[in-house]
C-alpha cells in the first residue's frame, strides 16, 4: 500500500505502537489480525491523506485559475462548458466535491462508488480541466 519498503517499516513500527498503547482497547469482537490489520490500513490511509494534502497545496495552478474564474462572468461560462464536457464520472464527482462540498466519503455513499475511485475521479477532473484551461 505505500510503495516503498522504507515507508511500510515505518508504518509497521507505528501500527505496533499504537497497537501496544491500545491493546486494552480490544474486545475480541474480531480476530487479532483482523483489528492489527484495520490499524496498519489506517496509518496508511492518514499517511497518503497528509501526502495528497501537501501535493493539492502545491499546485497552486489550479487555485489561481478558479479565483481568476470567478472574477471574470465570461470565463466562468467558459469553465461551465469545459465542466460540462468532462467525462461524466469525473464531472460528477468534481461537482459534488469542489462545487457542492460534499466530503469523498458523502460523495461514495451518494454514487455508489469508493472513496478512492471519487479521489481518483476529483483528481483527473482537476487535471483535465487544467489541461483544457492552458489550450485556451
Amino acid at each position: 500500500m505505500t510503495g516503498s519498503v522504507s515507508a511500510a517499516e515505518e508504518v509497521v513500527q507505528e501500527t505496533f505502537i499504537k497497537t501496544w498503547q491500545n491493546l486494552t482497547s480490544f474486545r475480541a469482537e474480531s480476530q487479532f489480525y483482523t483489528w492489527l490489520r484495520t490499524i496498519a490500513t489506517r496509518i496508511v490511509i492518514d499517511r497518503l491523506r497528509v501526502k495528497n494534502a501537501k501535493v493539492w497545496q502545491q499546485m497552486s495552478d489550479y487555485d489561481e485559475v478558479h479565483a481568476s474564474l470567478n472574477s471574470n462572468a465570461g470565463q466562468q461560462r467558459d469553465l461551465e462548458k469545459l465542466i460540462g464536457l468532462l467525462p461524466e464520472g469525473a464531472r460528477s464527482v468534481f461537482v459534488l466535491h469542489d462545487i457542492e462540498g460534499y466530503k469523498h466519503a458523502e460523495i461514495a455513499k451518494l454514487t455508489g462508488i469508493a472513496a478512492g475511485t471519487s479521489k481518483a475521479q476529483l483528481f483527473r477532473a482537476r487535471k483535465l480541466l487544467r489541461e483544457n484551461l492552458s489550450q485556451d
